[in-house]
């Protein structure tokens, strides 16, 4: 089902292993459901992690199923890109993709079922006549004037319902229990409304569909599901949950338990607010690598493993809480410090003129792509010509900038030579332009022979044989620390610099790298080959995270 390591001693896991060792289930059977009416997010991450790696801790299996009732807001590029994101980030459902839709004549039969056992009627209320009906959380509701209709009556106005012969809105079934429950889901709750949609699995069968509520659990109950997982704002939801199982024929009985979603700051995961920055083309999509959904954290060079590993970090609680931003972003840094590949890049250049070279010169150094793991290298083309960080010089010497390259001292060049700069150029502003240096021979990594040893290390590209990279500068997208929470609209709170694009000088390798491949730039950042717009002759590298936490963003 999955190679991700089984782990996790939840208070879901203890639930299950439990009913595992008193013989109440015999094998573990989850489910992750999600909508397909928007992409998913890194709150859906951590239910996949936890809905997935239970099942695989158990020897179980976890189903992937499309809840998809409301057809006017899904679609199949949704559908496709959970797919995708679930398999990302090192899942595997079981058996085949299962859909809410793949039920609708049963959960129709159901249904009539309540219908006939006087649990069900059809209602012509209009939805503001309705809501004044259900009264408060501190009223109670009152009965429709339709709740008594007869049984033949409804099964007929029912059946005229899915025939299509009435407006949307004109009607609705509702489950018949308590108008004065001290919970709302369980005054007379709408379980069937009337939606003249196409259906992108079942075409123009139903102009009827069930909604989330009379759908779920029934789902869960064919499927034979044991254990469903949800987020607490499902919490009232479960005595709904549990009539519906009680009151149907139902193969088996599913239970609901709730856990704490994951809520972080600097960041918005309501699909409804996270359409709107789509809409509002405040970024450029979905994918967008500034978005908190699995998608755009991809294209941003978060890893599947960084993403596994931040949410066995947070846990899993019965309660919500406001998670650390800087959590997840110490997360992927981490497993790019261990894992990502080092090259080089030179984003704020300074040219270098090696004097004591010829001007044809080529030297092809093999470099490392780590200095500890097997990841393999690189050529880096050694010309009379270089490019170097204008930080990394100084015009004149201090001890406060000692390991600069300065005129008189040296400085090696990282998996390369040892030089010492003789002097440089300026232009009218006083910038410099130019530093001339020679080369001092034999020092292609050991220390001169001379017993000079040069002040630093910098990081270098040719200046004749790198290749121009557009670099995306990516910060957070909010700089709020509750932007949905706030007394203004959460857009006032978008960051005008969560992406500045720079140029950048690499390494010819570099512009050959596929798409999705991750590099430690030395001293500068971990950057990603951008997944859809990189190429060869035009080299795209978002910047996924700093090398070190920024303290003063990490205060907000």
């Amino acid at each position: 089902m999955s190679d991700v390591p089984a782990r996790g001693n939840n208070f879901v896991a203890k639930i299950i292993e439990e009913d595992l060792s008193n013989g109440k289930v015999e094998r573990v059977i989850t489910r992750f459901p999600p909508e397909p009416n928007g992409y998913l997010h890194v709150g859906h991450a951590k239910s996949i992690c936890l809905n997935f790696g239970v099942a695989q801790q158990f020897g179980g299996g976890c189903n992937l199923r499309f809840d998809d009732t409301n057809p006017e807001k899904e679609n199949q590029e949704f559908i496709d890109a959970i797919k995708d994101d679930v398999q990302w980030l090192g899942f595997n459902w079981e058996g085949e993709v299962h859909y809410a839709s793949d039920y609708f004549d049963q959960l129709f039969q159901w249904a009539v079922h309540l219908i006939e056992q006087g649990n069900a009627y059809v209602c012509d209320l209009s939805p503001e006549q309705a809501r004044q009906y259900r009264g408060t959380l501190t009223e109670a509701g009152q009965n429709s004037p339709y709740r008594d209709r007869s049984v033949e009556e409804n099964l007929e106005l029912f059946e005229k319902m899915r025939a299509g012969e009435f407006d949307e809105g004109a009607c609705v079934l509702r489950a018949k229990i308590d108008m004065a429950s001290s919970n709302m889901n369980l005054r007379d709750p709408i379980i069937y409304r009337i939606r003249k949609a196409h259906h992108h699995q079942t075409g123009d069968k139903w102009c009827i569909y069930p909604t989330y509520d009379f759908t779920h659990g029934q789902s869960d109950a064919i499927e034979g599901v044991t254990h469903s997982i949800c987020t607490l704002e499902f919490e009232d939801h479960r005595p709904l949950y549990e009539w519906f199982i009680a009151n149907l024929p139902v193969p088996c009985e599913p239970k609901q338990y709730e856990f704490g979603r994951l809520n972080m700051d600097y960041t918005v995961t309501s699909k409804r607010k996270l359409k709107g920055l789509v809409d509002n083309a405040v970024v450029t999509g979905w994918s967008d690598p500034r978005m908190p959904t699995i998608s755009g954290m991809r294209r941003r060079g978060f890893t599947p493993s960084s993403i596994r590993n931040f949410c066995e970090m947070i846990g899993v609680t019965r309660s919500d809480g406001l998670v650390d931003i800087a959590m997840l972003e110490h997360a992927v840094r981490d497993d790019l410090n261990k894992n990502a590949p080092r090259a080089m890049c030179v984003i704020n250049p300074v040219k270098v003129v090696i004097e004591n070279l010829p001007q044809d010169h080529l030297e092809q150094l093999a470099a490392p792509y780590h200095h500890e793991l097997e990841l393999g290298s690189r050529e880096m083309p050694f010309t009379r010509e270089l490019y170097i960080d204008r930080e990394d010089f100084k015009e004149e010497y201090s001890k406060k900038f000692k390991k600069k390259f300065t005129p008189g001292n040296r400085i090696r060049l990282r998996h390369s030579y040892v030089l010492e700069a003789t002097g440089f150029d300026k232009n009218e502003q006083g910038d410099v332009t130019e530093i001339r240096a020679v080369l001092i021979e034999n020092t292609l990594g050991v220390d001169p022979e001379d017993g000079i040893k040069p002040k630093g290390v910098v990081h270098w590209v040719s200046a004749t044989h790198s290749v121009e990279a557009e670099l995306r500068l990516y910060q957070r997208l909010f700089n709020h620390p509750t932007p949905d929470k706030s007394e203004d609209d959460y857009l006032v709170h978008v960051n005008p610099d969560s992406l500045v694009v720079a140029k950048g000088w690499v390494e010819p390798a570099l512009a050959q790298v596929t798409p999705e491949s991750s590099f430690q730039f030395e001293r500068e950042g971990y950057y990603v080959a951008d997944r859809y717009d990189h190429t060869a002759d035009a080299p795209v590298f978002n910047l996924t995270i700093g090398l070190r936490e920024d303290k003063e963003l990490a205060k907000g």
